[in-house]
């Protein structure tokens, strides 16, 4: 571990593209399962630790006084000086993660003629999807919940973190990161087996942690979505559930989203007044076209 007065501050400022809500985010985070106790939220700040290139860095992000359309302020801490690479690659990981390039646009218009949605708008608007910290970890996520309750998933995704991750102690308070998949893949099945006490848990595990020490995430990111789609379902384990889980909330491919999903129909159920049938997610989704993953996430918050 660091103490504060070891450490080394880098500050700057972030634009996201507006209309852009952190108050939203923090909202989000809050009740956001898979993530739940692993950062600091409150008080307009979120604090969390992200590993890059094999170490811990801590970054907080702020809003800036001047209302609605304000910036936002990040600090980075780390123990030792960041290169301009490093320092460029934690930035784009908090705008990645906080989606502040989403331009949400061209949804709101689509929602505008959408009365039901549109009151749904109303209460979320700003929000951008807060995402997994990186696809790795999302994926991951996937494998750990696979017919697995969600506290004996996090248990494990804790030992993991312990055993591969990083930590760094910042004011007191010392935040994990999770393993980038290059740490991971160098762990065995059998040491990983010892860490989460399934064996097929932990081949897949291991089959995705080699799978993406391989892959170029920019390319995930942006590239051919079909194309992506077959990469993410060609890793072991990885069946189409966890791989549009991971298209949408890992890597914000939002304009493939299945409009299918139980909790996602209940929720239009409800704002709609209609059967919480396949059939009706589908002919609700259609008006949205590429944003359907937006407003399946925007039914799904309100409804939480």
């Amino acid at each position: 571990m660091t103490t504060l007065q070891k450490l080394h501050i880098s500050e700057g400022t972030l634009h996201p593209k507006q209309p852009f809500s952190f108050a939203q985010t923090l909202h989000f985070i809050e009740a956001f399962t898979p993530t739940m106790g692993e950062q600091r939220a409150g008080g307009g700040e979120l604090t969390k630790a992200v590993m890059i290139d094999g170490k811990p860095l801590v970054f907080r992000v702020a809003e800036e006084e001047g209302g609605q359309n304000a910036a936002l302020r990040y600090t980075l801490f780390s123990d030792e000086p960041l290169s301009l690479e490093t320092r460029a690659a934690a930035i784009d990981r908090i705008r990645f993660y906080l989606s502040l390039d989403d331009d949400l646009g061209p949804f709101y218009r689509l929602a505008k003629d959408d009365p039901p949605f549109h009151e749904v708008v109303r209460k979320l608007y700003g929000f951008h999807q807060l995402k997994f910290l990186t696809p790795f970890e999302n994926t991951c996520w996937a494998v750990l919940t696979q017919r697995m309750a969600i506290p004996a998933a996090r248990s494990m995704k804790r030992r993991l973190v312990e055993q591969f991750g990083g930590s760094l102690q910042v004011e007191g308070h010392v935040y994990q990161a999770f393993p980038e998949a290059a740490q991971l893949a160098r762990a065995t099945v059998e040491e990983l087996t010892a860490l989460t006490g399934n064996s097929q848990k932990s081949s897949y595990l291991a089959a995705v942690a080699q799978a993406f020490s391989r892959v170029d995430e920019q390319w995930l990111r942006t590239g051919d979505y079909e194309q992506v789609v077959a990469w993410l379902r060609g890793i072991r384990g990885i069946g189409e559930w966890s791989a549009q889980f991971v298209l949408v909330r890992g890597l914000g491919r939002m304009e493939g989203a299945p409009a299918t999903e139980k909790h996602m129909l209940q929720a239009a159920s409800q704002v709609y007044g209609v059967p919480a049938t396949d059939e009706t997610g589908k002919q609700l989704a259609a008006r949205y076209g590429t944003w359907q993953g937006y407003w399946m996430l925007y039914l799904r918050t309100e409804g939480q």
